[in-house]
């Protein structure tokens, strides 16, 4: 799998300069969304904004910006199947190959003593952990990673194998990005479960 489009949006931005020019110098187009692109382009690196692509501005005082079918049909669309790619094809949707997002920080919100249930739920990430989980389901033609610290085995293996991201490669990258989502979503029912003085204190999630 050759990367040509990368989906950035993260709220850690530690390496995200290194790790975005490494990818520029191997032509590969960045989309971003409002503060990624800001960073990126004080960076000097040419991006695309989301709303381009999907002709919307973030609305909701960023709570909407990227549920929207330009960003998921370009990372849902199964390269395998051509009834998928004359879909996105005709809607003038181009597949996105590698999606880099990390969360909200809503467990170091949560540690900060008397932090307002209200600033709580405005770190609840809702777009990202959709994209995270959309490209891990389609690892078969998509590459997600979600760690920074990730990022130099990343363009490692790029280098090691002519610009593209080996299979196994990509399915290791998924597995990760579950388990995020996963302890996402855990932390956060954890905490709005230990609110609640009648909520059993052990959160047993399937």
């Amino acid at each position: 799998m050759s990367l040509n489009r990368c989906l950035i949006s993260v709220y850690d931005k530690s390496g995200l300069e290194t790790f975005a020019r490494a990818l520029t110098e191997r032509s590969v187009e960045l989309i971003a969304s409002g503060g990624t692109a800001r960073a990126l382009r004080e960076a000097g690196m040419g991006v695309r904004e989301v709303s381009d692509l999907t002709a919307s501005p973030e609305i909701l005082g960023g709570r909407v910006k990227t549920l929207h079918p330009a960003i998921h049909g370009g990372i849902l669309a199964d390269r395998s199947r051509s009834t998928h790619m004359k879909a996105i094809a005709d809607l003038g949707i181009k597949p996105i190959d590698l999606v880099v997002v990390n969360l909200y920080p809503f467990e170091e919100v949560t540690s900060q003593r008397g932090v307002k249930e209200a600033d709580a739920v405005e770190n609840i990430d809702i777009g990202g952990p959709c994209m995270v989980r959309a490209a891990a389901k389609n690892f078969g033609g998509v590459a997600v990673v979600v760690d920074p610290g990730d990022y130099d085995a990343v363009l490692d293996e790029l280098k090691a194998n002519d610009g593209e991201l080996p299979l196994a490669t990509r399915k290791r990258l998924a597995i990760k990005a579950f388990h995020h989502t996963a302890h996402y979503d855990s932390a956060i029912a954890t905490w709005f479960a230990e609110q609640e003085s009648d909520f059993p204190g052990n959160l047993m999630l399937d």
